[in-house]
């Protein structure tokens, strides 16, 4: 079984795509930095510090990364470094056996959205859209606290349940201080944003649209059931590249299946002057079916990010403009 985060543990990074301990080497000891000064153990997976370009490694040698984490006892949780773009090329080559047998907290967002869904799938046992190294947690202040203070309460307090998640005040998705500070990001008010006013309770399934682009079909991914609540968010994408990713589900069936959806702020979307906000394209999709609908939520690619459990009771109330865990996420 799989226990609450505490100081002292080992948290193992793994890189599933993108081999950002190289390309963004300052924010990644930043992020480190950070979780080793919160009391934590940081353990870093066999493809740290290497690279092939866009890659970390090949796909067997990202998939060993990954499963020595998984086989190593002493290891509270396994967090993805980034995302990237071909996390789907591991999923042949996961231990899944491993996950079965000896529970990790397995955590990230973006590209590990493969990864996440697919251990999911194969073992039923949850795993997190939430927090990863760098991006996340190699991010400046305030927003890094943020971050923290969601990613805290959430694995090592462990809220009981029913937990309202709390809007952020503020959030951002400004391009700056990647790997040095430059000047203040601009905060935004925040506003969660309601459609078709109702409730919806259901097991969340989803993560990065984009991502799941690449797995949809296969063995790999979850089979959505009656009732099941959908999480979407992408990031850096275009109003087609947005119409093609939602339409991907429509035709799956997916909106035939699903009592509700959360769909995350969209990071630097690009409406190409048509005016289309992710929102109107998903709407426009469903085709006047109506469900509950929470958009803007942030469990994305902006900051600060909260994190949700992929195969856990969630409810989303339209009216009230409010997510709120229900089921035990450990």
């Amino acid at each position: 079984m799989m226990r609450n985060l505490k100081k002292g543990d080992k948290i193992g990074i793994f890189s599933p795509s993108s081999p950002a301990s190289v390309s963004s080497e300052q924010r990644y000891k930043r992020g480190k930095s950070f979780l080793e000064r919160k009391g934590f153990q940081i353990v870093e997976g066999s493809l740290t510090g290497k690279s092939e370009i866009y890659r970390s490694g090949s796909p067997k040698e990202r998939a060993e990364e990954l499963n020595q984490l998984l086989r190593d006892s002493s290891i509270t949780m396994i967090m993805a470094m980034i995302g990237g773009t071909n996390s789907n090329s591991l999923l042949p080559y996961i231990d899944y056996e491993a996950f079965r047998k000896d529970p990790k907290l397995v955590v990230g967002y973006s590209d590990a959205t493969a990864v996440l869904m697919s251990l999911y799938a194969k073992t039923n046992i949850p795993t997190y859209y939430g927090s990863s190294l760098v991006a996340s947690f190699g991010e400046f202040e305030p927003l890094v606290n943020d971050t923290y203070a969601y990613f805290e309460k959430y694995f090592c307090e462990q809220p009981i349940t029913p937990y309202v998640i709390p809007m952020p005040k503020f959030w951002s998705d400004e391009v700056v201080n990647w790997l040095e500070y430059t000047k203040e990001k601009t905060l935004y008010d925040n506003n969660w944003i309601g459609v078709n006013g109702g409730v919806a309770e259901g097991r969340l399934v989803g993560g990065n649209n984009n991502a799941m682009y690449g797995f949809i079909g296969t063995p790999y991914f979850p089979q959505f059931q009656q009732g099941d609540i959908l999480l979407i968010e992408d990031t850096s994408k275009n109003a087609a590249i947005v119409e093609k990713n939602i339409a991907m589900l429509k035709l799956h069936g997916v909106f035939e299946k699903v009592s509700g959806i959360i769909l995350g702020k969209h990071e630097q979307y690009d409406d190409l002057g048509t005016g289309k906000q992710s929102l109107d394209i998903l709407l426009e999709q469903l085709d006047g079916k109506e469900i509950p609908i929470l958009a803007d939520f942030d469990c994305c690619h902006t900051h600060p990010m909260i994190p949700l459990a992929i195969g856990k009771k969630v409810r989303i109330d339209t009216k009230k403009k409010e997510v709120t865990c229900i089921e035990k996420w450990l």
